[in-house]
């Protein structure tokens, strides 16, 4: 029997699937052409606990997008109904703009107890709406508010939202060229060891853009009016998961502190445990001038804020404002999710579990020529997808191939696993398990990948054609991979 066509009963009294199909059609129809994961993944999700999600048509996916990195526990955890079941019984009020509560005075301080100590002892917070890219806006504000300057200095391959600042702090030109400028931004060569600015690659190619950004600020008819901040991911992701060395973050912390330019850090997809560190700054040790937290710190549910040095807190009431700052429920879930990551050592797990992870992919690239790089930190993981008949570069890499990587992407799902796509060309997996993926969802994890990428590798109909139970998506309740626990703005 089809796994598509093991019927679950639906609320209507009509099978899941044909209920899900009228869903999809009715979501094309009425929703806008901006849509993203919905055309990637035609699935509609009735079910979900930990890494599992169930779809209408009763298949069962292993979810390696994590609500693109939102999930740290996964799907339903729990510790976050638990937090969320009390809150609701309690009766506390749900909806308090930014007054305080005692659910917002415990969530700051589990935020600040998990913030490296050095940085959190001088920290003020500020709560924004609840999305990452709202974050970014009020620490631009900020540090706007706090030198005088308007300007400031961004990396290619960055992504910081998509609202009018953030999305002028962000690299990718697909998203940007329609509109009209968001303002005055210096954009500065990130490392990317595979495809260098430079053309040199590793540590060289690190070193050069330390001395570029250094000279060009330095250099009186460089171009660069003094800015107003310095923003950056210390692993970026939608550009592809390219991790930054940490002697480079370093020196960019040395630059910007010699020359008073306020350091910002977006932490929204790297924050609370996903690097293999609570939040991604610790592994170079600097102490930035502000961090920008989103995603997972709100236990599954939307919640956003700016933690920055208490110096810089001179704005006026009202500077930032907006009606959904005060969500009860986020806070509380995202309380009880600090600290499940810090009691339980779930980042030095998604260490250990990444290193074997991107380990096992390594050996796979040895194997299969279409995977030209692997890298990452902890549990965010990128595999990226090259043409290997093509030319190299001087650095080693061959073009990118972005539709070799939507065919694995297909692949991937019609074996009932879920991975998205980013990069500079979309031709980069994203893999981001939640941290509690268990040993055995990682060895499916890996097999399911690697044969989606050999199929896809080859074409055919045996690229993402249907999977049967031993390649992939199993029936609910047929005893699949097990689920304990389980990524955009």
């Amino acid at each position: 029997m089809s796994l598509a066509a093991v019927p679950v009963q639906a609320a209507s009294g009509a099978t899941a699937p044909a209920a899900g199909d009228a869903i999809l059609r009715r979501q094309r129809v009425r929703e806008s052409a901006a849509r993203t994961y919905a055309r990637s993944f035609p699935i509609v999700p009735v079910r979900a606990n930990g890494m599992t999600v169930e779809g209408a048509d009763g298949r069962r996916y292993l979810d390696c997008l994590s609500g693109a990195g939102t999930l740290a526990l996964g799907h339903n955890h729990p510790v976050v109904l638990e937090a969320i079941r009390r809150t609701l019984d309690s009766g506390a009020p749900l909806h308090l703009l930014d007054l305080a509560t005692a659910e917002k005075d415990d969530f700051t301080s589990a935020l600040f107890e998990s913030l490296p100590a050095e940085f959190a002892g001088r920290a003020r917070i500020h709560f924004c709406g609840p999305a990452g890219t709202d974050a970014v806006e009020a620490a631009l504000k900020l540090t706007q508010t706090a030198t005088g300057r308007s300007g400031a200095l961004a990396f290619t391959g960055a992504y910081h939202g998509m609202t009018a600042g953030a999305l002028a702090l962000t690299g990718s030109v697909a998203v940007k060229e329609p509109l009209p400028s968001g303002g005055e931004v210096v954009r500065l060569p990130y490392p990317y060891g595979y495809r260098c600015p430079f053309g040199v690659g590793g540590d060289a190619g690190a070193e050069l853009s330390v001395t570029y950004v250094e000279r060009l600020l330095d250099d009186p008819s460089g171009g660069v009016v003094p800015p107003a901040a310095m923003i950056l991911e210390a692993v970026q992701g939608e550009g592809g998961v390219v991790p930054a060395p940490d002697r480079w973050l370093r020196e960019m912390r040395r630059i910007t502190a010699e020359r008073g330019i306020p350091l910002i850090v977006d932490e929204v997809q790297t924050g609370v445990g996903r690097t293999g560190a609570m939040w991604a700054v610790e592994h170079s040790g600097i102490v930035p001038d502000a961090m920008v937290l989103s995603k997972a710190i709100g236990g599954s549910l939307p919640l956003a804020v700016v933690v920055y040095r208490e110096d810089y807190d001179g704005w006026r009431p009202g500077a930032h404002t907006g009606t959904f700052r005060g969500n009860t429920l986020a806070m509380a879930a995202g309380a009880a999710t600090l600290r499940y990551v810090a009691a339980h050592g779930l980042a030095e797990r998604a260490a250990l579990v990444g290193d074997r992870m991107t380990a096992r992919l390594r050996e796979l690239a040895d194997e299969l020529p279409v995977i030209g790089d692997v890298r990452g930190r902890g549990l965010m993981i990128g595999v990226e997808l090259v043409d290997p008949t093509a030319e190299a570069d001087a650095c080693g890499a061959r073009p990118a191939d972005p539709a070799l990587a939507v065919r694995v992407r297909e692949a991937c799902l019609a074996r009932g696993l879920i991975v998205e796509l980013g990069g500079r060309h979309d031709a980069v997996l994203r893999l981001l398990p939640p941290l509690t993926v268990t040993d055995e969802q990682v060895a499916a994890v890996l097999e399911r990948l690697a044969e989606a990428i050999a199929a896809a590798a080859v074409g055919g109909a045996g690229a993402a054609g249907g999977a049967g139970a031993g390649s992939g998506g199993a029936r609910a309740g047929s005893g699949g991979v097990g689920a304990s626990g389980q990524v955009e703005r």
